[in-house]
């Protein structure tokens, strides 16, 4: 079983996360990894969808989205079938990662939110690392 996972988790948005078992799953042989799907061609905000720009007091935020939803259907870099060809590669793999990241758009975004972090980390190094026992 996969779980998905918006690529949210990645970067920014607070949720229950399974790497906190990350321990646990490595000794399990059942472990799965969580797909972290971005943009794949689809009719998630085509034809079948109908989007509304809301009331125009939240057109900054809402018409915003509706907007950008609606000029990018279409033109997402993911290909479904080769993502379902991905998902079917890792029921092949003994080694499962924690999380795929799917689509050239989920891996940019997760590579700059993990640098990001490493960045802010690397300037409160010293502050963090104070909070240790003074080695004797």
């Amino acid at each position: 079983m996969h779980k998905f996972f918006e690529l949210g988790g990645e970067v920014g948005v607070l949720k229950a996360s399974p790497r906190c078992f990350r321990a646990k799953w490595h000794r399990s042989a059942s472990r799965s990894p969580s797909l972290s799907p971005v943009a794949f061609a689809q009719d998630f905000v085509g034809s079948s969808t109908e989007l509304s720009e809301g009331h125009p007091a939240y057109d900054s935020t809402v018409g915003a989205t509706a907007r950008f939803q609606r000029n990018y259907n279409g033109k997402q870099p993911g290909d479904p079938k080769k993502a379902a060809q991905a998902i079917v590669q890792l029921t092949q793999e003994r080694n499962l990662p924690l999380r795929l990241l799917l689509g050239s758009d989920a891996y940019a975004a997760a590579e700059k939110n993990h640098f990001a972090r490493l960045e802010e980390a690397r300037i409160w190094k010293k502050l963090s690392v104070s909070t240790d026992f003074e080695t004797r």
